[in-house]
């Protein structure tokens, strides 16, 4: 809305406010107590009628003219003087109202307004409802780059705008119950921000994959299926959160790995190429430094170590240190970090691909959370925050960088000890430093009280929806600096859709209503309409369920085992053994993985001591099978007679000692 917008209807509203009929009508009440920020206003009602007090409404704002200006003030509190209502006399109505600003004169002769008041209201000032001029006046930002979001709830023909620019430059937040509408108004303000600023590009944390249905047109969408995010790009202690499951690490174990990552980076480095040992060789190789390795070469530097005869006390730790490292490459829902495709160099494609650079239409990266284990949610959270505030910084402003974290309290608690640590310092980072490097950062949440408050009040802008909770909106009220106790008592009552806006993006807070967003672009849960129709209780197949369940479809080494199954196969002329079928037997014998598909059912015969059962199938029908059981069977009897096969070595005498019971060991007088 342009200034001729505002003189025309400043003069419109003059000419009816000073038609013969007006004002009796716009006069409200007179004042009879007033402070620093706060007065009362008395009004009197006709015996037997209410068109008075039908012009009253909490939240709505009113003017006290005071000559050459008018101070405009906010409803929060009414009541009667009485403690009844009188219908047969007139009623006294007492309203307490907020100050907010003053529409004041310029030396040009045109009306703006300020949030300082220059003249407080006296005592028998007239208090009347605001004109739809000063209305405009108060909610105009006066910039070009304001971007209408929504309508004004008290008049829906004044256009709710804020500015996109300050609202990235500070962060934004966005706070309020389940089901109010929250994802769809993130929706509409990232729409209204990626057509405002071309080098945006967004970046989701999304739990409930939801916003995938709400940007078809500009957004990618990312999950387990179509990620490979490499477990060499974690740092140490977001490596740990992974092998330990989310638990707190053993100190010792830490340490071996603190001292066996920087060894498996430098073997691997000796089989890239030139370019990738010259980057590697600028700086020393940390645990944190990102430069790909094996997980091969880390289990073989943890069997070295075990098999020194010095530090036995070491060997424990060690032992089990391989066995979570085999849990988690085992686990077919760390596939995503531990494929064979996290092996090699892709750090541009996968930098490229989440980040969208150059983006090629879509800026927007829906990052799918839900079918990420868990326990290691947070770790991931972690890589990405931290890369993203890493590529702004590189970036040299050529990037800016839009992190949008749903359920901000899972990753950010109020409480220091929950959480994982550098989760929270990765969106700390962002938060308090991204501004000065093009970085934002967007925080939505339906509980403001368990997010971290220093999080939360780095957010110079605030969406409030509707919140029941009286903690949170005593958060809220400390949160935000023009915030006040009348601005946030009626929070529980707001309607759907509705929110008060905060902050550096709005001049003033503001009360408003989102635009509506059409049916087709509706945040939604993937997924949670596409089989309402096709199967119900009775028909659904429980047993792939249960396998996905389990995780138990395919291997975690389907590229090993493909490996596997091409260097057993039958060949013309044998080949002789290269390293890589070296490295391809000892995994095999690591991890036990099966020649066919599938894991190999339990059998009791696979517990130590058991023969194995005789051989069921048809000699006629498979030659080899024959074979293979007299040859499992012969290795059973061998082991039985003279010990342990060739490569295997019989336990020591501590671990002898340590197996037996305490009471065996001492003399029992």
């Amino acid at each position: 809305m342009n200034n001729d917008t505002f003189h025309n209807a400043s003069r419109m509203d003059e000419n009816e406010r000073r038609s013969g009929q007006q004002p009796a009508n716009r006069m409200l009440g007179r004042v009879i107590a007033c402070n620093g920020a706060h007065a009362t206003i008395a009004a009197e009602t006709e015996p037997g009628s209410t068109d008075v007090s039908q012009l009253w409404s909490v939240g709505r704002l009113i003017s006290i003219e005071m000559g050459t200006s008018r101070v405009t003030a906010l409803v929060f509190a009414m009541r009667t003087g009485e403690d009844y209502w009188a219908a047969d006399r007139p009623n006294r109505l007492l309203i307490d109202v907020e100050l907010v600003g003053e529409v004041y004169r310029t030396e040009d002769g045109s009306e703006r307004f300020s949030t300082g008041i220059s003249r407080y209201p006296y005592l028998g000032a007239v208090a009347h409802r605001i004109r739809t001029s000063d209305l405009a006046k108060i909610y105009d930002s006066g910039k070009r780059d304001a971007c209408v979001i929504g309508k004004l709830t008290q008049d829906d023909t004044i256009d709710a705008a804020i500015s996109i620019p300050q609202m990235l430059a500070k962060h934004f937040a966005v706070v309020g119950s389940t089901g109010v509408g929250k994802s769809t108004a993130v929706s509409l303000l990232l729409n209204k921000a990626i057509e405002t600023d071309p080098k945006l590009r967004v970046l989701i944390l999304d739990p409930h994959n939801e916003f995938a249905a709400a940007f078809p047109d500009h957004s990618v969408v990312i999950d387990t299926d179509t990620l490979d995010l490499p477990f060499w790009l974690m740092r140490l202690e977001e490596f740990a959160e992974v092998i330990f499951r989310g638990r707190k690490p053993v100190p010792e174990e830490m340490d071996f790995l603190r001292d066996l990552v920087p060894e498996a980076k430098k073997a691997f480095r000796g089989t890239e190429g030139s370019a990738v040992r010259r980057t590697a060789d600028k700086s020393a190789i940390t645990p944190d430094t990102p430069v790909p390795y094996r997980i091969a070469d880390l289990l073989a530097l943890i069997d070295e170590r075990i098999g020194r005869l010095e530090g036995r006390g070491e060997k424990p730790a060690l032992r089990t240190l391989k066995g979570r490292i085999l849990s988690a490459i085992n686990d077919t829902r760390y596939n995503f970090m531990f494929s064979s495709n996290t092996i090699n160099d892709n750090i541009l494609e996968t930098v490229a691909h989440i980040f969208r650079i150059p983006g090629e239409g879509k800026p927007i990266s829906v990052f799918q959370l839900s079918g990420i284990p868990s326990e290691v949610v947070n770790s991931v959270v972690s890589v990405l925050c931290r890369m993203s505030f890493e590529l702004a910084v590189l970036a040299r402003g050529s990037l800016h960088m839009l992190v949008v974290c749903e359920e901000a309290h899972r990753y950010v608690p109020a409480d220091p000890e929950r959480g994982f640590f550098p989760t929270r310092q990765s969106i700390a980072q962002i938060a308090k430093e991204g501004r000065k490097y093009g970085i934002s950062l967007g925080v939505i949440s339906q509980r403001p009280s368990e997010l971290d408050q220093t999080i939360l009040s780095q957010c110079s802008t605030l969406f409030a929806m509707r919140l029941s909770n009286e903690i949170d909106q005593k958060i809220i009220l400390s949160a935000v600096p023009n915030a006040s106790t009348s601005t946030t008592s009626f929070l529980s009552s707001i309607g759907n859709g509705e929110a008060i806006a905060f902050g550096e993006a709005v001049n003033v807070p503001m009360r408003m209503r989102f635009d509506r967003v059409v049916t087709a672009k509706l945040p939604k849960a993937s997924g949670i309409t596409s089989h309402v129709n096709h199967e119900t209780p009775d028909t659904v197949d429980l047993n792939s369920i249960v396998t996905r369940m389990r995780a138990t479809a395919k291997p975690v080494i389907t590229g090993f085992q493909q490996s596997v199954e091409a260097a057993f196969s039958d060949q013309p002329e044998p080949t002789p053994p290269s390293r890589a079928t070296d490295e391809i037997d000892s995994w095999k014998r690591e991890l036990g993985a099966p020649a066919s598909e599938g894991y190999e059912p339990y059998r009791p015969d696979m517990l130590p001591g058991r023969a194995p059962p005789a051989p069921t199938t048809n000699a006629s029908a498979d030659p080899t099978s024959g074979a293979v059981n007299e040859l499992r069977k012969a290795g059973f009897q061998m082991q039985a007679q003279n010990g342990p096969p060739p490569g295997e070595t019989r336990p020591s005498l501590r671990e002898s000692l340590l197996k037996k019971p305490l009471g065996s060991l001492y003399r029992k007088d």
